[in-house]
């Protein structure tokens, strides 16, 4: 059995504000050993579930965040930026049993703690088919097309409440409880580790790779909290503007959908001015 785990940073234990996971300040540094503690804890109860194998791939910021010298030395990593499916990348390949979102968080304009998609700022909204769409969902249309079963969700509350909706039996861990974008009632590592590694031995047994599981087409719409953005996103083919401050594209697979995403975030991002967005 081979887990893949998707780690993301804001979710992750003790972890409430930007600086806590903006790579290069004192608090990201703190946060990074928190962060590590979720992950080892999931490497850990998936092995007592009776996982074979495990690959972490760094989903955060600039997937360089992980300290690979305090890493479960029965797992590996990838690291870096740059990968075909970004957050779920090593998917695709034919091999993973099952897929952990670990540190996951709201979406953009949703409760929850850091709460956004993709882009810290900028995007204020994200639909898929009409519904509104955090990472957790996304990626959970992308590993469906592979036969990957979401198995296990750890965030704030409000991400587990989300994660019921696209992987309703995945178990799910909230470290911490969502008081505001940039407060939350947290609980210790100590804790955290106990919890997260409990709900990934249980998770193994969810991970049985299924038929994949193709729903498009997709159209995406995203909104954005500026026009220039929405201006800038349609240099992307396919992206077309569908209504004040928001794009809109179709893809037959949500393969091609987060591609286009990644597009068009990466598009945005350079059109963000440091003043006025």
């Amino acid at each position: 059995m081979k887990i893949l785990i998707s780690a993301d940073m804001e979710g992750a234990t003790g972890v409430t504000w930007p600086a806590d996971v903006l790579p290069g300040t004192e608090q990201w540094q703190r946060c990074r050993r928190l962060f590590t503690s979720d992950v080892n804890a999931a490497v850990a109860g998936f092995f007592d579930g009776g996982a074979d194998e495990v690959l972490i791939n760094e989903a955060h910021w600039t997937m360089r965040n992980l300290l690979l010298e305090e890493l479960d030395e029965r797992a590996q990593m990838l690291t870096g930026r740059h990968k075909t499916l970004s957050m779920v990348e090593g998917v695709q390949h034919g091999d993973v049993d099952g897929i952990a979102f670990v540190g996951y968080h709201t979406g953009a304009g949703t409760e929850g703690v850091l709460a956004h998609t993709y882009l810290a700022n900028s995007i204020t909204g994200v639909r898929v088919n009409g519904t509104r769409a955090s990472e957790g969902l996304l990626n959970s249309l992308v590993v469906a097309e592979f036969g990957v079963p979401v198995v296990l969700v750890t965030g704030d509350d409000r991400t587990c409440e989300d994660a019921r909706g696209y992987a309703p039996r995945a178990r799910t861990v909230a470290v911490k409880d969502y008081v505001s974008r940039y407060a939350a009632v947290c609980r210790p590592p100590a804790r955290t580790a106990a919890d997260i590694r409990a709900a990934a031995k249980e998770a193994a047994a969810l991970a049985v790779r299924s038929a994949p599981v193709v729903d498009g087409p997709f159209t995406v719409e995203v909104e954005f909290d500026a026009e220039h953005l929405a201006g800038a996103a349609t240099v992307v083919p396919g992206v077309v503007s569908s209504g004040e401050r928001k794009v809109a594209y179709t893809a037959g697979t949500m393969y091609d959908g987060i591609r286009c995403f990644k597009a068009v975030t990466t598009i945005v991002s350079s059109a963000v001015e440091e003043q006025y967005g």
